[in-house]
């Protein structure tokens, strides 16, 4: 796998994120060319629908008309991803495709990295990143599912709750 691969934001017709996907991912394993690109994602996200008074869940999809896909970006991947059925560009200046920051991959939830968890409710955790970095709480609640921990600081005298991801704290001693 190649490190140097990074995520693109493919603009696409409407409706066709599902068939540029599976396209693109065709292409990638008739040819070979895992190492070179290496996913193809279409943010969703699930919601509650509410239909002749009947709840379902449903997915949806977060950003109609986008697929992101991560690859090494280079002439040829450009031009099979750009020449997929269905696919009118990407999005960046000009004909250059411009890779998403690791914070906006991070806040879109596609490239899921696992974060060792060695906390746990009630341990004293030390904030190490963050707006609130150096500040001292306590574990109240962990999800790893959706990668964020709430943690009890005191701030001006008063016990506050703060919704952190996993990676921004550890344990104190």
């Amino acid at each position: 796998m190649s490190e140097t691969a990074k995520w693109y934001v493919v603009h696409t017709y409407s409706g066709y994120e599902n068939k540029v996907a599976s396209n693109l991912q065709t292409i990638v394993d008739n040819r070979g060319l895992q190492d070179v690109i290496q996913d193809i994602k279409i943010p969703t996200e699930k919601v509650t629908e509410i239909k002749d008074n009947v709840k379902r869940e449903v997915e949806r999809k977060i950003f109609p008309g986008y697929v992101l896909v991560k690859m090494e970006l280079n002439d040829e991947t450009w031009h099979i991803v750009r020449n997929t059925r269905g696919v009118t560009g990407f999005v960046g200046s000009g004909s250059h495709p411009e890779p998403l920051t690791d914070k906006e991959v991070s806040a879109l939830g596609v490239d899921k990295r696992e974060v060792q968890v060695n906390y746990s409710v009630g341990d004293s955790v030390r904030i190490i990143d963050g707006p609130l970095d150096g500040f001292i709480g306590r574990v109240e609640e962990v999800n790893s599912d959706k990668n964020v921990v709430r943690v009890i600081v005191s701030m001006f005298g008063h016990e506050t709750p703060v919704e952190l991801e996993l990676h921004q704290i550890e344990v104190i001693g």
